[in-house]
């Protein structure tokens, strides 16, 4: 049987992931306790169901932090189980709150909509560790879709190495494991002709390919992810999003995922993203 679990902070997009699942063929099944997993999962192989997608969160009370064990318990057996996690900045979370009106499963009379917030991250920080995360803070619907197919589609027993570009001024991903700054390097930004430009355009590539000191940041991030990333295989880790910064995200940070995608493609599963140009491959 397959499981896709998906969990993550209250209006990160959950139901959005799940829709994408059960569209896709899954029998889903949104704010299962978590302490019914396994009774769910032996009642829905005798009926012959081998593709499951279930949403657990904080709804489901205390329990949601018996979580990993149900997971751990549920490979044991046999079963093929990944985690997908969803965030966001908590500052979007309660945009998106204000936006819709809705109540926060945590709300009561003491707590405001950020502790709220705040006190949900800690209870999910267990479940966070071992899942794959998506930061959803600057992503519509459409393009989170993507994100989960991506998820989806990728042979989760081999590890996938996902390149994120990102710009400083837009705040640190919350989905990334290694986040590299080379905003020391020169920025074509300050001239004219190249500023219009991305880091996937010839004219910047080429400005970038003749400064030393951007070859030596793309080997030595290079030689990093190659000297550790056995480690992060052994310890049976199905992601690794290294995420490199400068500050608009346009053009160094672009050029240089490009760079280590094309590398490492030949030899692992690659996913590639530009955040701040808004796709992804």
């Amino acid at each position: 049987m397959q499981l896709f679990l998906i969990s993550g902070l209250s209006g990160s997009g959950k139901s959005v992931a799940l829709k994408v699942l059960e569209d896709s063929g899954y029998y889903c099944v949104d704010n299962l306790p978590a302490e019914l997993l396994p009774a769910l999962m032996d009642s829905l192989r005798q009926t012959g169901n081998t593709r499951v997608a279930v949403s657990i969160d904080v709804r489901s009370g205390g329990s949601v932090q018996q979580l990993p064990q149900h997971i751990e318990n549920l490979k044991k057996r046999g079963m093929d189980v990944h985690l997908l996690f969803l965030d966001a900045q908590t500052d979007t979370l309660v945009k998106r709150f204000s936006e819709t009106r809705r109540r926060h499963p945590l709300s009561d009379d003491k707590l405001t909509l950020p502790e709220c917030v705040l006190r949900e991250r800690e209870l999910l920080t267990e479940i966070g560790n071992i899942g794959h995360h998506i930061d959803t803070s600057g992503l519509g619907a459409n393009a989170l879709r993507d994100r989960v197919k991506d998820f989806m589609g990728v042979d989760q027993a081999r590890i996938t190495l996902l390149f994120q570009s990102f710009g400083f001024k837009s705040g640190i991903p919350l989905d990334a494991d290694f986040v590299f700054d080379v905003r020391c390097l020169p920025n074509p930004h300050y001239d004219p002709v190249l500023r219009p430009l991305t880091g996937r355009d010839a004219a910047v590539i080429e400005f970038l390919e003749h400064i030393p000191s951007v070859q030596k940041m793309c080997d030595d991030i290079r030689v990093f992810i190659e000297s550790w990333l056995p480690g992060f295989i052994a310890d049976n880790r199905s992601y690794l999003t290294v995420a490199l910064g400068c500050t608009g995200g346009q053009h160094r940070s672009v050029y240089l995922v490009e760079k280590l995608a094309h590398h490492f493609k030949s030899q692992q599963q690659v996913l590639l993203r530009h955040r701040e140009l808004g796709n992804s491959h």
